[in-house]
């Protein structure tokens, strides 16, 4: 059933605030402008025990909205389903993570806002994507338009090539807040809710590492001030937040699993230690198994001193914070922990090397295992 159908049926059950909801025609938003907080507190209360999915949605949406402070004040959360006041708990620390502040102990009824009355409310909305293979990522701003409705800027940015990409289009503030939630539940490369502030510092980082040869697109230039500011980045915020976990062997998982990355490392020591690997493929003389992996061995450790001295280690341990944002933020606090761990070990940069280089170690593998099968000698 969808929200639309589970508010029609709320009306029904609470006819109280069908003269807010149903007008409405489904529209959330509408329906918070509508109601009283205490009238609205009894809507998602009443979903959230007779239709938990439709009230986990409409306490997500709502939690967009700082006007909805007064509801999340306002709504009993005693005898929810387990799911349903986890819901709760994470709108209301999404509503503080923007400074919105909650009284939960007094709560106070709220007088309905009548749509269109009085200053319109404030929209700030900023989400940021997992890296892609190619280390980039898309940082995505709604704000409220000085002319009307929103604007979304869709910024496409790498910290070693800066800013690639912006696009800015003009909307309604429903569909700019509707836009922002399809965008979180994207199955790959959601994006995950930032500070609008840390959003902007990330994207400060990045236009500061533009190269000369190539100037920013012009959207963001012309946009710089809506864009750009210091502060901390997600990175930053996960830091000061959470102490690195003693072992670093989760994210090494989340490597091999691709989960995280593939990160390829950049300049001539990747090539390089491919070429290494390649010539002991093509080597003629058979030697053991034992001697092959020394020799592979090898070619490794010194390649994770050689790429991931200076620049390149300090940009995967920024990767590796900022990846463990994303988790922190998708309630996987450990693996969090493992990334920050991970920013300082050097098993993580060997496994970034050995994702990189599968097809040839996988070779290397598949020829040794050919070697051992065929001396096998089968006696009469």
């Amino acid at each position: 059933m969808s929200l639309a159908d589970a508010l029609d049926r709320a009306a029904t059950a609470l006819p109280g605030t069908a003269d807010a909801i149903r007008p409405a025609n489904g529209d959330p938003d509408r329906v918070l402008e509508a109601l009283a907080a205490e009238d609205a507190a009894s809507v998602l209360g009443w979903l959230l025990r007779e239709d938990a999915e439709a009230g986990c949605e409409l306490a997500e949406t709502w939690a967009e909205q700082d006007a909805a402070a007064a509801v999340f004040e306002a709504l009993d959360d005693t005898g929810l389903p387990k799911a349903a006041r986890k819901a709760v708990r994470r709108a209301r620390h999404r509503l503080r993570s923007r400074g919105v502040a909650l009284d939960e102990t007094a709560p106070e009824a709220r007088v309905a806002r009548v749509p269109g009355a009085g200053v319109e409310e404030a929209l700030e909305t900023a989400l940021i994507s997992p890296y892609d293979p190619t280390g980039a990522r898309i940082v995505t701003l709604v704000e409220s338009n000085p002319s009307g409705g929103a604007r979304i800027f869709q910024v496409i940015s790498d910290v070693r090539k800066g800013i690639l990409d912006c696009k800015i289009y003009g909307t309604s503030r429903g569909k700019a807040r509707r836009f922002a939630r399809e965008l979180g539940g994207r199955e790959r490369y959601a994006g995950v809710e930032i500070p609008i502030g840390s959003a902007r510092a990330w994207l400060a980082v990045c236009a500061a590492r533009q190269p000369r040869d190539r100037a920013v697109p012009r959207a963001f230039a012309e946009s710089r001030t809506s864009l750009v500011e210091e502060g901390a980045t997600p990175g930053a915020l996960v830091r000061e937040a959470l102490e690195p976990a003693a072992s670093a062997r989760p994210a090494i998982e989340l490597l091999r699993t691709h989960e995280l990355g593939p990160w390829i490392p950049d300049g001539e020591g990747l090539r390089e230690t491919a070429e290494a690997l390649q010539e002991l493929e093509k080597g003629k003389i058979i030697v053991s198994g034992g001697a092959r992996r020394e020799q592979v061995e090898e070619i490794l450790s010194g390649a994770i001193e050689r790429i991931f001295e200076g620049e390149e280690g300090e940009l995967l341990a920024e990767w590796l914070a900022e990846s463990a944002y994303l988790f922190w933020k998708k309630d996987r606090e450990e693996d969090a922990r493992a990334c920050l761990a991970g920013t300082t070990d050097r098993e993580v940069r060997r496994s970034v090397l050995e994702v990189a280089l599968a097809p040839v170690l996988e070779r290397l593998k598949e020829e040794e295992q050919e070697q051992e099968a065929g001396s096998l000698v089968v006696k009469p």
